[in-house]
């Protein structure tokens, strides 16, 4: 991983809850149809990884999009995502509900977007993260750019900063080799 300036460690620490916006963030942000007119989308199987872990060490999840597809709806059950926002167009509201009902400071809330319409709640929350391709408006506005692109990678690249600011990452992927890992979030929400 790499060296992290202090100040970023620090907002990193503070994080209890990591939302992502999805297209252009854990989707490359191309739009493919199959020939039935039905969305497809690309996720990243290592961005998977990524957000059990951070659910595994008690840091929340969740998805706000302006989209909704069956493939995004698909991808968060399949991660345990349980804080789930799709076709939500003006995401301020939703996430400041969230954070109430979580009982959470903004100071502990990073939001990974890519596009204009993520600016209203990056320059609110305690870390705001843009992937690499992210629109030039939005990276100038990040705390921090990630060194993926969008759909390459991002969430597992947060995921590191995140608990990599609190644990050696080692330790942290000693869950990640469990045989159990991969049904830990299936099961997680559901009891």
């Amino acid at each position: 991983m790499v060296h992290l300036p202090n100040v970023i460690k620090e907002k990193a620490r503070a994080i209890r809850l990591v939302v992502f916006d999805v297209d252009g963030v854990l989707t490359d942000g191309t739009l493919s149809y199959s020939a039935s007119g039905e969305e497809v989308k690309h996720f990243n199987v290592k961005d998977g990884v990524g957000i059990k872990l951070l659910n595994v060490f008690d840091i929340d999840t969740a998805i706000i999009s302006a989209k909704d597809s069956a493939p995004l709806a698909k991808r968060a059950s399949d991660l345990g995502i349980t804080n789930f926002y799709p076709g939500t167009k003006d995401k301020w509201p939703v996430l400041s509900e969230l954070m109430d009902s979580l009982m959470l400071d903004p100071a502990e809330v990073c939001y990974v977007g890519d596009d204009v319409i993520d600016l209203k709640v990056m320059t609110r929350v305690g870390l705001a993260i843009s992937p690499a391709d992210g629109f030039w408006m939005v990276r100038d506005r990040a705390d921090l750019v990630t060194e993926a692109a969008g759909g390459k990678g991002v969430a597992r690249e947060v995921a590191d900063i995140v608990l990599g600011s609190r644990m050696p990452l080692e330790e942290a992927y000693i869950k990640a080799m469990l045989p159990e890992f991969e049904s830990l979030n299936d099961t997680k929400d559901k009891k």
